[in-house]
């Protein structure tokens, strides 16, 4: 299956070949502050599988983990579109928001619940990190 996606104005695209090797919602500071209070909700492709045809601008910041976050968003609208930790640059973290409907993924794990605001309101039923969980697996060699 692959992945289709879009700024709220267009101007940046996304084509995602195949499925996340997982997915996740962040409740680190950094992400609170980019989703208004609340968590990111993302999914973890390769990066070779994702195409990215528009201008992005990116912001670089250092985050509780000590690896060095990259989000690139469009200049245009501010769509976050995705990050990259500097402990994993194989790897692209797709914003839920920026993907076509109906896509079809969910969490399947919570990270930085130790960071979460008391009000939060968080599945049980989900695998839960209170700080940085571990790296997803490689992908199998081909």
């Amino acid at each position: 299956m692959s992945h289709t996606g879009r700024c709220a104005c267009g101007a940046v695209t996304l084509e995602i070949a195949g499925e996340p090797v997982a997915t996740r919602q962040c409740w680190c500071r950094q992400c609170q502050r980019l989703a208004a209070g609340g968590p990111t909700h993302n999914a973890i492709f390769k990066g070779d599988d994702v195409t990215v045809s528009g201008t992005l601008a990116s912001s670089d910041w250092r985050s509780a983990s000590g690896n060095t976050l990259t989000f690139s968003f469009c200049p245009s609208c501010g769509t976050q579109v995705y990050g990259q930790s500097s402990a994993r640059m194989h790897l692209k973290t797709v914003r839920f928001g920026v993907l076509d409907e109906p896509h079809g993924l969910r969490p399947d794990m919570v990270i930085w619940t130790d960071d979460a605001p008391n009000w939060a309101q968080i599945d049980p039923a989900l695998e839960q990190w209170p700080r940085q969980p571990p790296a997803p697996p490689p992908p199998p060699a081909a």
